[in-house]
Parts: C-alpha cells; structure tokens; sequence
C-alpha cells in the first residue's frame, strides 16, 4: 500500500485571491491526495514551518500580487536552512510567461498559469511525487 501524497497549499505574499489555490487544493482532496490548506497572506516561514510539521510531499504556491520572484527564493533559502532540499515546489497564479524559466531556475518545479487546468495539476503532483 502506498502513501497518501500531503500537500501543503498556501497563498504567499500580500495576496488574497484564493479561488484558484482553493480549486487546487480541492481537486488533489478529490484525487485522494491529503491537503493542508493555510490560506491567504502567508509569509515564507510559515510555510515552510507547516511543511515540516505536517511532513508534506510538496509544496503548492498561489501568488497573484507579483511578488513571486521575491518570495520563492526567501522559500528556498529557509527551506535549504531547514533541510528540506527534496520537496517539489509549485506556483500557479498571475505568472508573467517571462517570469517561468526564471521560477524554474530558482527551483520551482512547475507553473501553473492562466488556462491550466486541475487534471494536469493532479496529473504533475502524482508524478512528481511518485519519484
């Protein structure tokens, strides 16, 4: 029998647009998947935080304030001082397309933007954390 995937799902930054991470966090309940949903206006600590107390397989990121690549490598960094290298990282929301690779360098595992829909999100998580 195998593990049941724990994501932790949270919106970073000075946002409060939840729709979208909402839907997320509902299609990967739907798929079987445990959630851990934190909500708008989170800071990078605190995500990282939950993660390790709830022992999570990935981490999900909505932002729609601009404020991603600000943000994402503050998450890295504490996530590196905390030893959490191995866990996927996701973002979905306003990304401008010139922003991907760079999210990508920094260690984003997959953007989710505009048109996306939550079978192919379902579909990377499972993926991506059956690796």
């Amino acid at each position: 029998m195998s593990k049941r995937i724990k994501a932790v799902i949270s919106k970073l930054g000075l946002d409060s647009h939840e729709r979208g991470a909402k839907l997320v966090a509902s299609a990967l309940k739907d798929a079987g998947m445990e959630v851990v949903y934190l909500g708008s206006f989170q800071i990078p600590e605190n995500v990282v935080k939950t993660a390790i107390q709830e022992d999570a397989d990935i981490i999900g990121l909505s932002c729609h304030s601009g404020e991603h690549l600000t943000l994402v490598p503050i998450l890295f960094e504490i996530m590196k001082e905390k030893g959490l290298r191995n866990i996927p990282v996701i973002i979905g929301g306003v990304i401008p397309k010139e922003n991907v690779e760079e999210l990508k360098r920094l260690g984003i595992s997959g953007v989710f933007t505009y048109g996306t829909t939550m079978e192919q999100v379902v579909e990377f998580v499972e993926n991506i954390c059956s690796k």
